[in-house]
């Protein structure tokens, strides 16, 4: 079953677990379960994704049941006027806070504006060595995008030399093998823990929050973080 976070005949939000496609796709053709069709027979109705979430990124997802709302929503995602809010674990010690204005390329080549602005909630330096290190060290981020490209906060992180822990693609892979062997620790480090939008029926304002799932949360007190401060 999965976490239902909000309601009504209009929308639903969940709370996505780590490694759950949120449709098909054929890219990934070895997952069995779909967080669109997992909901649907959840609730029993139609169910439409009005924006996305990387298979391994957990966190906030937003569904529609009629195409109006679908279509309202988004149209507040294209326009900015929806605030996401994410929390990652980094390789290092990120500066305080920092905004990354760094275009991104898609696939076909054409250049695209991508802002992200974050601050550092907490650090860590854990008594184990890594490579040349005689100790390892981590920092907790909430993400602020205030555009919504592919990968955006994983090559951005990566572009800036504090790569999200478990990102394979844009990530660093000697900090992933070391959490998998020292931590049997595989998932993507990378939480969609809130969004602030405007019900396109009611006109009221929604601030939605997702905690973490549980490979997060063991990640938190493996770094000494009380997830709850």
């Amino acid at each position: 079953m999965l976490e239902i976070i909000y309601q009504d005949e209009h929308l639903i939000a969940i709370n996505k677990p780590h490694g759950l496609l949120v449709h098909r796709s054929f890219i990934a053709n070895d997952a069995k379960e779909f967080a669109l069709q997992m909901l649907r027979d959840q609730v029993n109705r139609r169910v439409s994704p009005v924006h996305r979430l990387d298979r391994k990124t957990s966190g906030l997802l937003l569904f529609a049941f009629d195409k109006e709302v679908e279509v309202a929503l988004h149209k507040q995602f294209q326009e900015g006027a929806i605030r996401k809010k994410y929390m990652a674990i980094l390789r290092g010690y990120a500066p305080d806070s920092m905004d990354i204005d760094y275009p991104l390329v898609k696939e076909n080549g054409a250049i695209q504006d991508a802002f992200t602005s974050f601050v550092t909630v907490k650090r860590a330096e854990l008594d184990v060595p890594l490579g040349k290190h005689p100790t390892s060290r981590y920092s907790l981020v909430e993400a602020t995008p205030t555009t919504g490209r592919m990968h955006q906060l994983r090559k951005h992180f990566a572009h800036i030399c504090y790569p999200i822990i478990g990102d394979r693609k844009h990530g660093c892979n000697k900090q992933n093998r070391f959490f998998k062997t020292q931590w049997d620790m595989t998932t993507m480090l990378l939480h969609a823990s809130e969004l602030d939008l405007i019900h396109p029926v009611t006109g009221e304002q929604l601030i939605l929050k997702a905690g973490f799932h549980p490979e997060f949360s063991r990640m938190m007190t493996l770094m000494g973080w009380n997830e709850h401060e």
